[in-house]
């Protein structure tokens, strides 16, 4: 086998630089998209809150009309009520239009343009203040439910996921309200002279409302961004490092995260080397070569998913594959020798249409395993080790020798059991690092 086998350390830094700005630029897209979508969300209930009032306020004028002509001191008009909630309406649904518009097009809203809906929105309940106070009088009206609808908006605000966003929304309820208090005096108005600090007392209660609000949308804020970092960081981790092993052992990996426990296993390892591909090539250039490995790669391990296998690392021109690890499998051998025959096939097919022929050999062994965890507190990674990782790969260099491109340990050929009838005995062979010669069978 070719050494200098690619390591995830060498991998690692080579593209953190990359890594890093990626996730940064996935990052900052993600949470635009979450702001921009409990925006929506806060939009919508508004619109609700300004329905259902209009819904209520009409069906008590239609069956109880004393009561609103009582509490409007005769003067409620069915208008009024389109007068504030119908431009409200459309105002929302305006916006709603245009940040969806922009959620398409992946872009985000100005900010001014925020702080310009703050001002209009916020400003709607002030306009129905003021409606009260030509129908009711100032005390009347500012003791009555108009001056709380502001709270209704600062809650909302929340949504916006914005501290200053909330704050500014207190800022103009605050503003408003006082300035609604102070001067706004209809003609023929007979209610005495308002009081500065019982006014001013209450406008920042308002206010103080809104930072609290946007301290809460803050925090909101920062626990998104803590999920979408979790999140975006995962899935990069998932795409880029599950190319050099398999998409099962990442999830593994990232759900034991440091954990060292380790447990044995029944594994049928499979080894997989291309044969004379260094000395094939020297001659071509290195995207030729690079080219050529991932094609093959991308059909044997095309392969190896359908057969319930997966690859644990490559190896340069090769690869280590695993049936019944980090899962278990029905049949770890059955699978094994199953992927191992089509791979040959699907070899020979892509010889046949190539200018490169690759000669692949295999050898298969199953037994028990370590599986787990392995390495130091700082870097691990998912591995079996055991003497039936080594002899299976004594097994696949047996292989050259003996002309071979299947072979397979008595283990395998035992566990096939009558479901393998042209297994060829290549009788007692020595291997390297085994007292004694060991039974092996090769297969076509």
């Amino acid at each position: 086998m070719v050494t200098g086998a690619m390591t995830m350390a060498g991998w690692w830094g080579g593209e953190e630089t990359t890594r890093k700005t990626t996730i940064s630029a996935d990052f900052h897209h993600a949470l635009m998209h979450e702001v921009m979508t409990t925006e929506l969300l806060r939009i919508k209930v508004l619109i609700g809150i300004a329905l259902a009032f209009a819904v209520i306020t009409s069906t008590i004028y239609f069956t109880a009309p004393d009561a609103l002509a009582r509490v409007w001191h005769g003067n409620f008009k069915p208008s009024y009520i389109y007068t504030v909630i119908a431009p409200f309406i459309l105002f929302e649904l305006w916006v709603h239009g245009a940040i969806s518009r922009h959620m398409k097009q992946g872009r985000d809203l100005p900010v001014f343009r925020r702080y310009i809906g703050v001002l209009i929105e916020t400003s709607m309940p002030t306009v129905a203040l003021a409606l009260h106070i030509d129908s009711m009088g100032p005390v009347a009206a500012l003791g009555w439910v108009a001056p709380l609808v502001y709270f209704i908006f600062i809650i909302a605000s929340t949504l916006r996921l914005d501290f200053w966003l909330s704050t500014f929304t207190g800022l103009v309820a605050a503003s408003e309200l006082f300035w609604m208090a102070m001067y706004y005096r209809p003609e023929g108005t007979l209610d005495p002279a308002p009081d500065f600090f019982y006014h001013a007392a209450r406008s920042v209660v308002i206010l103080v409302s809104g930072v609290l609000a946007g301290a809460v949308g803050r925090q909101l804020r920062i626990q998104f961004g803590a999920s979408i970092i979790a999140g975006t960081a995962r899935d990069r981790i998932t795409n880029l490092f599950g190319q050099h092993v398999s998409p099962q052992v990442v999830e593994r990996l990232m759900t034991e995260g440091a954990s060292t426990g380790s447990d044995i296993r029944r594994v049928a390892v499979m080894f997989v080397d291309f044969r004379s591909f260094t000395a094939g090539a020297r001659t071509r250039s290195p995207q030729e070569v690079v080219d050529r490995l991932d094609g093959a790669f991308a059909v044997l391990v095309d392969i190896l998913d359908r057969h319930g296998g997966i690859v644990n690392k490559f190896l340069g021109d090769g690869f280590l594959a695993l049936f019944g690890a980090p899962f278990e499998t029905g049949d770890a051998a059955h699978q094994a020798v199953a992927a191992a025959r089509e791979m040959l096939a699907a070899n020979e097919r892509t010889n046949a249409a190539s200018s490169w022929p690759l000669r692949i050999g295999i050898g298969i062994h199953i037994g028990e395993v370590v599986a787990g965890n392995i390495g130091s507190p700082r870097r691990k990674e998912y591995t079996v080790i055991g003497d039936t990782v080594n002899f299976a790969a004594r097994l696949e260099a047996l292989n050259k020798e003996l002309g071979s491109q299947f072979l397979i340990s008595s283990a395998v050929r035992d566990a096939l059991g009558d479901d393998c009838t042209d297994a060829v005995s290549r009788g007692e062979i020595p291997v390297r690092g085994y007292e004694h010669p060991v039974s092996v069978w090769q297969l076509g």
